[in-house]
């Protein structure tokens, strides 16, 4: 009984490697964030690293994201982070939500909370692994291009619109 067992988990492991999730590779930068506000070459490097492969069209993917089900647990983390942040598409929002997103990145950078740790246990992804300087090129960065937008913008345009309820 147990061998059957084993083998229907086999062939079942088998079957899935050919279903397979479309990648995340189209790197279309029509309206990425380096399109409208200035990202300086260490800031770039440290979004590119730690952030960018949740958090845009590019997704740089390690060998063990084609084997499943590792590689549908890696998409829907892909998604859900291009769904919360999108630096592909960020300057396609309305300039509320870009002033948003942006105070939403100094909050999560702030608070340790991004990169997320599944990102970096285990020593994957190491660049990922912000130091305390990093983590403040990158938070001081975000407030500049809030700066940016308050001086450019009314204010009342930098204000999310109130949910109706």
């Amino acid at each position: 009984m147990l061998k059957k067992i084993l083998t229907g988990l086999l062939v079942i492991l088998i079957i899935i490697q050919f279903i397979r999730p479309d990648k995340n590779e189209s790197n279309d930068l029509t309206y990425d964030i380096s399109t409208k506000y200035e990202v300086p070459d260490d800031v770039s490097h440290l979004l590119q690293v730690s952030c960018n492969d949740c958090h845009s069209n590019k997704t740089e993917y390690p060998w063990y994201a084609n084997i499943q089900p590792v590689a549908w647990w890696l998409n829907d983390h892909v998604v859900d982070g291009k769904r919360h942040l999108n630096f592909s598409t960020f300057t396609k929002m309305p300039i509320a939500i870009q002033n948003h997103k942006l105070e939403e990145t100094i909050e999560m950078v702030e608070e340790k909370e991004m990169p997320l740790a599944s990102y970096t246990n285990f020593g994957l992804h190491k660049e990922a692994n912000l130091s305390e300087e990093q983590r403040q090129k990158i938070i001081v960065w975000a407030k500049n291009q809030m700066t940016y937008l308050k001086e450019t913008y009314p204010a009342d345009s930098l204000v999310m619109p109130k949910r109706r309820q």
